[in-house]
């Protein structure tokens, strides 16, 4: 304290710390309660301002007096309690007294010794105040407490809901039940601006009302630094509009820290009181937790969903372990495996797990590859299972190994025997006669048309793969394009004979001609190659809807039902077993699917009735016109 505050303090008090008397008597005379002072002979020492007031006689009237107001009845009682009061402690007791006009006045009187700093009795103090404000009192402690058991229940409440909109709208409704409110109403701070939420008692068009931060009541409040505002004389823009409102209380409700909304309560029929105020502010205090607990669950609920989304909709499969044993498993895992959840769950995953860190790759006993990942959650111990399907991978590894050695066999064979002849003619031709001459160079360009193919087979599927290849979309006659082909195939084998059946009105198609004579070549070459013991090669055609449909059948070796997509594939062949039988690196077919797909058809692989295969082709109708475009091999 400074030098004032204790030159002030000390001229209070006399010697030994005593109260200054003058300052004793203001105590007394300013008292709300009745103060009356009387001496051991029961005459009137004192007789504040408030004991006029209660009792109608002035001090001056009374001083040196007994006192006239205990009545005839109660005077053992009072007695007694003197008595007990000058030999003990205070005495409190509910009596009455009367008032000067000779009414009775029902009080509490509480009555203590009055000695001097030695002990000595001098007389004695009494404190009157009437009983019913002790009943006031009462019942706003007993009110007080229901509302705060109340308060405390609400709160039990609140936190139990987790929705936000629901925890907002309980926060409202318990707001008037708890302040007496005519209406209560919960805002949002959004940046610079404050939004209507929840409401309670109030008009559907106020939900949704915004207003400026700044001159809103809860800017107001915030610049005041205080936990509540109570405010008369409405002028806040969103409240206005609602007839008869005189009175807004308004709490901060703080999420984090920081300030997330606030709770209004709109008195029209009564003011409201520091009880209502205080339970406005304990209210706010923990809506701001519920709100905080209902946005951290709806944060963890967008979270669990976005996980989930990402883990139900990933191609690869996922599953979760606890220990041993699978505790997830999304829809990609059963898809890949064959396992639906429920053979899974609860038990180990069907294939083994990898080193943490390090890739497996295992084949199923449905013959699809996996490459398995695996990966530990530090805090929870769980680990994460990623596997996907490398089964096309897997094959086109090893069909590119089998096309290498198929390829190296393919070319070592024609060149030994080019190379042979060859060195051949070059070191015994003056020994050779003419026929034997004649037919080492007819061998030798057999073996080079037979290399000429081959590379124009991987010169045509390399285009093919790297999509580099250009079509152009334009009608052309397919009948012409089909009877140039299979012009003189009869004499290229004396055990295959071949039929063909194109209409004269054929419509024309709209594609490439150049392609479609590279399809043709291709389609009949693998005729009369997996016909080996001959028979017949039929062709055909004929208009379908808006498509012509061509058909090359053959009485050969067949293909298996499981074949019929993989035959389209590079490096793939019906029956890998006969690559020695039959030849070639497996690109035929894949050429001729991509032809017919980039002039917009398709072709697709049967079985003939009676054995052998059918290969269906599709082609698009063309108009008449002759003017082409370019597009892109897909």
């Amino acid at each position: 304290m400074g030098d004032v505050g204790d030159d002030r303090v000390e001229s209070d008090r006399g010697a030994g710390g005593a109260l200054d008397p003058e300052l004793a008597a203001a105590v007394v005379a300013s008292a709300a309660n009745a103060i009356v002072t009387i001496d051991r002979d029961l005459a009137v020492l004192g007789w504040n301002a408030a004991a006029e007031g209660l009792f109608g006689w002035t001090e001056a009237e009374l001083l040196g007096r007994r006192v006239p107001i205990v009545p005839e009845e109660l005077l053992a009682e009072h007695n007694a309690v003197l008595e007990r009061v000058r030999t003990g402690a205070p005495v409190s007791l509910r009596t009455r007294r009367f008032h000067r006009d000779g009414n009775v006045l029902d009080l509490r009187a509480d009555t203590s010794a009055l000695r001097t700093e030695a002990g000595a009795l001098l007389g004695y103090v009494t404190v009157y105040h009437l009983s019913k404000d002790d009943e006031a009192a009462r019942g706003r402690a007993v009110r007080r407490a229901r509302l705060v058991r109340r308060l405390t229940d609400v709160v039990g409440d609140i936190n139990a809901e987790l929705d936000l909109p629901a925890v907002l709208d309980r926060i409202s409704a318990s707001l008037t039940e708890l302040t007496g409110a005519d209406a209560g109403g919960f805002v949002l701070i959004e940046g610079n601006r404050v939004r209507v939420v929840s409401g309670h008692q109030l008009p559907d068009s106020i939900r949704g009302a915004t207003d400026e931060l700044d001159s809103s009541l809860v800017g107001k409040l915030l610049r005041t630094g205080k936990a509540v505002l109570l405010e008369t004389g409405v002028s806040d823009l969103i409240w206005a509009r609602l007839p008869g409102l005189h009175t807004i209380a308004i709490g901060v409700a703080a999420v984090g820290g920081r300030p997330y909304g606030a709770l209004y309560a709109l008195f029209a029929t009564h003011k409201a009181s520091h009880l209502e105020l205080e339970l406005l502010e304990l209210l706010a205090g923990h809506a701001g937790i519920a709100v905080g607990n209902a946005v951290a669950y709806q944060e963890a609920v967008r979270q669990r969903a976005h996980e989930r989304a990402v883990f139900d909709a990933s191609a690869d499969g996922i599953a979760v372990l606890d220990g041993e044993r699978v505790i997830q498993w999304n829809p990609a895992a059963a898809e890949l495996t064959g396992f639906p959840p429920e053979a899974v769950l609860g038990g180990p995953p069907p294939f083994p797990l990898p080193v943490p860190g390090e890739k497996l790759t295992f084949q199923l006993l449905s013959g699809r590859w996996l490459d398995v990942l695996a990966a530990e959650i530090p805090e929870t111990g769980e680990i994460v299972v990623d596997f996907r399907d490398v089964t096309r991978s897997k094959e086109l590894e090893e069909a590119k190994d089998l096309f290498l050695a198929t390829t190296s066999h393919e070319l070592r064979t024609p060149i030994t025997i080019v190379g042979g002849f060859a060195s051949t003619l070059d070191s015994r031709w003056d020994l050779m006669s003419d026929a034997e001459r004649r037919s080492a160079v007819h061998t030798i360009a057999v073996r080079a048309r037979s290399l000429g193919q081959l590379m124009d087979h991987l010169l045509l599927g390399a285009r093919a793969g790297a999509e580099e290849w250009r079509i152009t979309a334009e009608p052309f006659d397919l009948a012409d394009r089909v009877r140039t082909a299979t012009l003189g195939l009869p004499e290229l084998s004396d055990r295959h004979w071949v039929e063909v059946r194109v209409p004269e009105a054929l419509p024309a198609v709209l594609g490439d001609p150049l392609a479609t004579d590279i399809l043709l070549g291709q389609l009949l070459e693998n005729a009369f190659k997996y016909s080996p013991d001959g028979g017949l090669i039929h062709v055909e055609a004929w208009p379908e809807g808006d498509s012509v449909v061509l058909v090359v059948d053959d009485e050969g070796v067949g293909i298996a039902p499981a074949d019929r997509e993989r035959i389209f594939e590079r490096f793939v062949q019906a029956d890998s077993g006969d690559r020695r039988r039959f030849g070639g690196v497996g690109l035929g077919l894949y050429i001729v699917r991509s032809l017919a797909r980039a002039q917009g058809g398709e072709v697709t692989a049967h079985a003939r009735p009676g054995g052998g295969t059918r290969m269906r082709v599709r082609f698009v109708v063309g108009g008449s016109s002759n003017t082409g475009s370019d597009t892109p091999l897909m």
